[in-house]
């Protein structure tokens, strides 16, 4: 880690580790992110100002905050822009398979890994070995996946398995926070299961790359595949 040199008061030199690359971008995204929920706060005001808006934000992108890890490994070689037409094809899939077919939340778990095997597998053998450039594999595959997501079915699946709503409705309350709504009440908030998934596949990235040797080989490739 580079160090920084400054002087101190009796004209001497001293030396501190610089702020890595990596955690002065961690800082900077932090930090704008809580400056604009503050502006949001200073000048918008009402629900912002409840905690429980604070925490739909993660109730509201925790499969967004799923995907951006997968992402985040994928960006290091190359670009897949893909995952959209990829995640419109699980849903419908899985959707399907528990409505229709009398599936469970195993098998529509078995599904979404598959697919996204297959695609992963596929578009990775077209660009490691026949060096074609990820933009266009990941181009094509993402109009594949639409494709195939209107084949599964071309109208809206509204899911009723009772395994599944049991998983989507359950709400897990934050300790110390809530508030009061108009008849009174208090009223705690809470965060959904899918949040606590995606915080745990963030920790377990983020240990992967941390302490792996896998890790290590993604941080190596960089943004160079030839590397």
């Amino acid at each position: 880690m580079p160090k920084a040199i400054s002087v101190d008061k009796q004209g001497r030199l001293k030396s501190r580790a610089a702020m890595s690359d990596t955690n002065l971008l961690l800082t900077i995204t932090i930090a704008v992110f809580f400056i604009l929920y503050l502006f949001a706060v200073l000048f918008l005001g009402g629900s912002f100002t409840k905690p429980q808006n604070f925490l739909n934000i993660l109730n509201n992108n925790a499969s967004l905050i799923v995907l951006a890890c997968g992402m985040s490994i994928v960006i290091t070689g190359g670009i897949d822009i893909s995952v959209g037409g990829v995640t419109c094809l699980v849903c419908m899939a899985s959707a399907v398979n528990l409505e229709q077919q009398g599936g469970t939340i195993l098998t529509a778990i078995l599904i979404g890994l598959g697919i996204g095997l297959a695609f992963g597998l596929v578009q990775g053998f077209l660009v490691a070995y026949l060096d074609i450039q990820p933009f266009i594999v990941s181009l094509a595959g993402m109009f594949f996946a639409k494709g195939m997501t209107t084949i599964v079915s071309k109208e809206p699946v509204r899911v009723t398995n009772e395994g599944f709503l049991a998983v989507k409705e359950a709400r897990i309350t934050v300790p110390g926070l809530g508030a009061t709504n108009k008849l009174g009440e208090y009223v705690p908030a809470y965060v959904e299961a899918g949040v606590v998934i995606a915080l745990v596949v963030v920790v377990l990235l983020f240990c992967l790359l941390r302490w792996t040797k896998l890790g290590r080989g993604f941080y190596a490739v960089g943004g160079s595949s030839q590397s």
